[in-house]
Formats: structure tokens, sequence, C-alpha cells
């Protein structure tokens, strides 16, 4: 029998222990006749048949119980991109959800990037959208991963160096979040070999050495627990290990510690049939073995977002040993070694969906309901892996949201990266954080257990330019840079909206519906102008003119007279600068009255760029209000009337307070001041406190023009160091 034929035994001995139906069987089978035959005469750099690699991807894939459909695509997986048969044929030939799986695994090697790490990246983006549609692409990969690593001994140094580096970035964090600790640490242990062999020999040598004095500890400290287990009554299984090499070289490089300084080299592992026994079980050790109070840790009643469930012990075994002792049920052991495959372990008589399923562990994995989120939102490559890298699988830090909801976050995560996690609206109107209770500056570290709850406020300015120097989420950085994009196009955009409706308004009907229309847009498609906003947008830019608009309008309608239109344009603005350049003791016009009796609103203080509105009190004349006002109710709008400001004030200024908080410092309120002085604004009034959690809050009070004067104060105010907030005080 030939070498293939063997492997192919093997793999279906493997299969059968599990899958029974013969069409499920027959299935797989297929599956290999169809592989074997496209990948006939494609050979390995190691020489042997190129079959064999997939043969080898759909057993290790029978070690975690995957089920036909996945073992079908385990052993397609090369098929798409490595031979010439299309995504259609295999459709055609083996379904959609087969077909897609195989797709899912492809890499984007045929496609032309303009860097290698650009096109790394799109191929890692690739396979976290991927994993995303459907969890079971990432296990098939893995286990592509693991044959890959296990003969890379055949490729060049270059490669192996490239390759490895890339397991220890991408696939061990992934198969640690999935909780796929067996594959995760062989993944390791190979990476390291090539990225430094000279470690790697190191402590294998060292490990080695002691390996007989090591199993004999082990070993004594099992037979000690055994008969106390069994004096209790308890069913039970026990077994030993020794940490694996990587796991030895982090902990010596990241603690700076020497071999012999690593305590927990031997560890012990107790599995019993329920979660009652494992808390006897943990409380029979303690009365026999003294325990380290610091590394207890009960991940059953918290769980880690990759579903897994242990008790951890340290304890001081016979002659001072040291022993790492984790109790579980069966259950918890099987998602333990295996994590979420062992979740997704085939049942051949369970009637459940893919799209169930994929459900299912979206609801188990919370961090994976993110990625999903992630994947859907960023188009660009090289962010969304930097997203994945550094909030998903970096994370490490577990913290509770006032409701008991577990979010989890990379080391140095602040309240701010919790606020963004949470919503980006509830990042963007942050005003205070709370954690365990007590009030903490934003630039409070997160630590596990921590339940934190975040303050907003309506009136908040938004995010300050320094809180991207607090944040520690990619994903929260990438949002407060948003916010800042997005605030000035806004800006551009009403601009421009407001120049096109003084030009076309009475003269070209339904002005949003003939510029927004599919037809008059694509006369603009070459300047990149999709839709109104963007056309808005150009004008307020000034890439695109009133005059233009005018002539793609002729177009479809022939009878406009653009001469005569562009002709009342230029009267009105004539029109408007001769109203508004009125002078006036408030700075206000009331249409229709040369001397009225107003006054500016003190609960809303507005200012000269604020949209306002007049409202008619009894007997005291005229009050201006910012529009948006939330002291006009509805059911006094029918006496607020149109007011304006006049364009010459005679550099008249306007009374308004400020409020900011930030973390207190020494000379902070003298910052302040220098930062309002900077720019020549008049300060007419202070106050400032501070909480016994050391967070300053300052009030001010100012003389100033305008709106355009009011955001250079405030991103002036901003810049300052530790001040986190600034808003505009309403009464």
């Amino acid at each position: 029998m030939s070498e293939i034929r063997l492997k192919f035994e093997q793999l279906m001995e493997s299969a059968k222990t599990y899958i029974t139906k013969s069409e499920n069987l027959k299935l797989i089978e297929k599956a290999f006749l169809y592989a074997e035959e496209k990948h006939h005469e494609q050979f390995r750099r190691s020489g042997e048949p190129y079959i064999m690699h997939p043969l080898e991807v759909a057993l290790i894939l029978t070690t975690f119980r995957a089920g036909p459909t996945t073992i079908a695509a385990g052993l397609l997986h090369d098929v798409l991109e490595d031979t010439r048969v299309t995504y259609e044929e295999m459709v055609q030939e083996f379904g959609e959800e087969i077909a897609s799986l195989v797709d899912g695994v492809s890499k984007l090697g045929q496609l032309k990037y303009v860097s290698k790490e650009q096109e790394q990246a799109r191929n890692h983006q690739k396979m976290f959208i991927a994993m995303a549609k459907d969890i079971r692409v990432i296990i098939i990969k893995l286990a592509d991963r693991l044959h890959n690593m296990r003969t890379l001994k055949y490729m060049p140094k270059e490669k192996q160096v490239q390759i490895s580096k890339e397991t220890l970035e991408i696939f061990v964090p992934i198969a640690h979040r999935l909780g796929m600790y067996r594959l995760k640490s062989e993944l390791e242990d190979r990476a390291l070999r090539y990225l430094d062999p000279d470690e790697y020999y190191y402590i294998a040598g060292l490990i080695n050495e002691k390996q007989k004095e090591r199993e004999q500890d082990i070993q004594n400290m099992i037979e000690h627990i055994s008969a106390l287990l069994k004096e209790a009554n308890i069913e039970f299984d026990i077994k030993g290990r020794v940490k694996n090499i990587y796991s030895v070289h982090k902990k010596m490089r990241e603690k700076h510690k020497e071999f012999s300084e690593i305590f927990d080299l031997l560890a012990l592992r107790i599995i019993v049939n329920d979660e009652a026994t494992c808390y006897h079980v943990l409380g029979i050790i303690h009365a026999n073995f003294k325990p380290i109070p610091t590394r207890i840790k009960d991940y059953i009643a918290m769980p880690k977002p990759n579903m897994y469930q242990s008790l951890h012990t340290t304890v001081i075994g016979p002659n001072g040993k040291i022993f790492e002792v984790q109790i579980r049920t069966y259950e918890m052991d099987n998602v333990a070694e295996f994590g979420v495959a062992a979740h997704w372990a085939y049942k051949e008589n369970l009637n459940i969906t893919a799209e169930q399923e994929q459900h299912e562990i979206q609801k188990k994995l919370k961090w994976y309901k993110k990625m999903v989120e992630y994947s859907e939102n960023d188009d660009d490559a090289e962010d969304i892996v930097e997203l994945m890298k550094d909030d998903i699988f970096s994370a490490n830090v577990y913290v509770y949201t006032p409701q008991g909801d577990v979010l989890d976050l990379p080391q140095g995560a602040t309240p701010l990266d919790f606020a963004y996690r949470i919503h980006t609206e509830v990042g963007n109107k942050t005003v205070g954080a709370i954690v365990n209770g007590r009030i903490v500056p934003l630039t409070y570290e997160l630590k596990t257990g921590d339940v934190v709850e975040i303050k907003t406020s309506k009136q908040s300015y938004g995010p300050s330019e320094d809180w991207l120097k607090i944040v520690k989420t990619q994903h929260a950085k990438n949002k407060i840079k948003q916010f800042y994009n997005k605030q000035n196009r806004s800006l551009i955009i009403e601009q421009g909206k407001e120049q096109v409706t003084r030009a076309l308004e009475g003269r070209v009907p339904n002005i949003s519906d003939t510029l927004g229309s599919e037809q008059y847009l694509k006369k603009f498609r070459k300047q990149g102008i999709n839709n109104l906003e963007d056309l808005y947008y150009a004008v307020g830019k000034k890439t695109v003119s009133i005059q233009q608009i005018l002539q793609k309008l002729e177009e479809d309608k022939p009878g406009l007279d653009i001469k005569a239109i562009l002709e009342a344009f230029a009267e009105d603005k004539v029109s408007d600068k001769f109203r508004l350049n009125r002078t006036s003791e408030t700075g206000i016009i009331v249409e229709g009255l040369d001397n009225p009796h107003v006054k500016i609103s003190k609960c809303c203080n507005p200012i000269p760029g604020d949209a306002i509105i007049g409202y008619v009190t009894k007997g005291k004349g005229i009050t201006v209000h910012r529009a948006d006002c939330r002291n006009i109710t509805d059911s006094e709008r029918e006496r607020v009337i149109d007011v304006y400001w006049a364009n010459n004030r005679d550099g008249k200024k306007y009374e308004l307070d400020l409020v900011l908080t930030g973390f207190n410092r020494n000379n902070l309120l003298m910052d302040v001041i220098n930062a309002i002085n900077a720019l020549n604004v008049n300060l007419i009034g202070v106050s400032a406190n501070v909480n016994k959690e050391s967070m300053a809050n300052i009030k001010i009070k100012v003389l100033i023009e305008d709106t355009i004067k009011l955001n250079n104060l405030v991103t002036n105010l901003k810049k300052v160091k530790d001040i986190y907030f600034v808003e505009r005080m309403a009464k």
C-alpha cells in the first residue's frame, strides 16, 4: 500500500471514532479523491507528494473532532489556490458551504500590493474577515499552520524566520483566544526553534537535565494527593506536566529570571465530575499544602473570554518544591485543551445549522463578536490587523460594567478605552469615570476585576487631542481621530450647503432631490463626488463652484437662465451685506425694527456664530437664545421670531462660561490662565475646586467675540496637559 493510501486509511480510522454515517464518510473520501487528482504531480519542498499535506491537515482536524464538512474543506483547502479549479466548479462539485470554507482559507497571493507589509496585512485581513463569517475557517487555517510548522525544516532559512514570526504574532494569539492551548504550545515551541535556536536548545537542555528528578517529584505529589482524594471518596483523574519551552523562555525574558528561579515548572491537573467537587478538592489541597496567597485564581466563577474555566492554586509540596495545581471538570478540561474546537466537536445526530453554531460562538466569545464588528466596519487592511493584534489578541485585563458584563482590554487600558469599547458616542461624550465606586482620573490603568462606570455629558465638546496619549487601544485612537476628521468635514459641508441654498432657493425647485439624484451626481463622479454631502463638501472647499453646479443642471434643464441666477445671487449677497451691516448695541438685528429692546439671554449665553432665535417676552422686550436652548419649550414656539447677528458689531464681546475638568497638579490653573491669555481673550472670572480623587473642576467666565474665537480657545485649553474636558455651561 502506498504512503498516500496509508495516510488516508489513518485519517478514516480517526474519523470513524466519532463519524458513523456512511454519507458523511463518503463525503470525506470524495474530497480526498478530488484533491488527490487535482494535486497530481505536485510536490512539496520535502519531496513528498503534495496531497500528503492536506491529508495531515485533515488528520489534525479529526483530533479536534471536526465535522465531515470541515474535514472535506481541510482536504480541499489548497485546491483553489494551487490548481486551476474555480470557485464555481467547487460549488458545483461540493456545494456552497464547503466552497466558502475553502475560499476563506485561501490566500491573496495572486494580488499585488505596494509593499510586502501591505500584502501581508491584506492576507491577515482576509483571514480575519473569513474567520468572522465562519470560525471553522480559522480552525482549518490553524491545522494548516501546525503542519506547515512541523515541516518547516525544508524551507529556506529566511522563510523559516518569516513564517515563525508570523506564527507567533498572529496564529499563536488566535489559538490562545480560541482556548486551543495544546495547539498553541506546539506552535510556540516550533516557532522559537527557528527564531532563536540557541535559546530553544538551551532551555530544552535545562529541562531535560533534571527530567528524571522532576518526574519523580511529580509522581510523589500525585501519590500524595491521590491518597487524600481517595480518603474523601472523590472520583478523579490526575496527571502531571512540565511547562513548554516557549513559556519558560517567555517567563525568563519578561520577568528577568534565571531558569532556577522559575518555580511553577511542575504542574498537576486534577479532573473531577462536577463544579462543586472542584471547590471541595481545592479545600483539601489547601488543608494539606501551604498555598501561596497571591497565586490563587478562580476561573470557574469568572471564565476567561476564550471560555477557559479552572481553579488555579500554587502550593508548597514535599521537600519545599513548588507546584501549580489546576482543578477542573472533564468538560472544562476538554475546552481547556481544544478551546472553541471542543464546543464545535461534531455531534452526528444533532440537527443544528452552521449559522446557529456561529451565533452560539458569538454568544460565548464576546471578543469574537467584537472582531466581527471590526471586520465589518474597517476597510483599511493594516488598520484592521492592528486593531485585532492590539485590542483583541493582546487583551488580558478583564473588567466589569455596572450591569456585570465582562469586557476584555489590553494591559494598560484606561477608562477611555472602556468607554469607546461600549460605544463611540459614550467615548466622545465622556466627562469622568468611576471605578469600584471611586472617581478616578482618565489616566487610571484598569485592573482585572475593576467595575467601571462612565459619566457622560451632552454639553461636552468631545474628545481632547490629549486623549490620544491616554488611550491604549487602536480602536479608541481611531474613533478619536475620526471625531476630529468628521468635525472638520461637517463644518465645511454646512458652509457649502448654505452657499448652494442661497444661490438656488426659489430658482431651482426641490434642490436636495435635484442635486442628490443619481442622474445629476454621476456628472461629478470623476471628482470623487458620490452623494449630496460630497457635493456640499466640494462647494465648501471651493473645488466646485455655484457656476459649475448650474452648468451641469443646464444639461438636463435647457431653459435654465444661469446668468440671471448668478446675477440674482450676487444681488442677494449685497442685500444681505447691507441688511446685516446695520449697527446695533447688542449686535442683533430684528427684521422690521430699527431700535428694538433686545437683551442676550443668560441661560445659554449665545455669541455670534451660534444659530439664534428671538423670544418675545411679556413686557420685557426680546431675549435672544441659542436655537437649541432647552429653556424654549415647544409650547412657547409661537412667541419665537427670526433674529440675526449684525456683521458690524464694533468689536463687541459677549460673556461666556466654560467648565474645565482635569487631573489636579501643581500650576494647572496657571497653565489654563496662560492658555487664555495667549489668545488675548479677556478672563473676567475664575473659580476652582479639587475633589478627594484629585480631579480639578475649573469654571471660567470670558468675554469673547464669536464662535471662531471660542473654538480657538477650546482647542487651546484642550492642549493644556491634564485637562480632559472642556464644556460650555448652560443653565
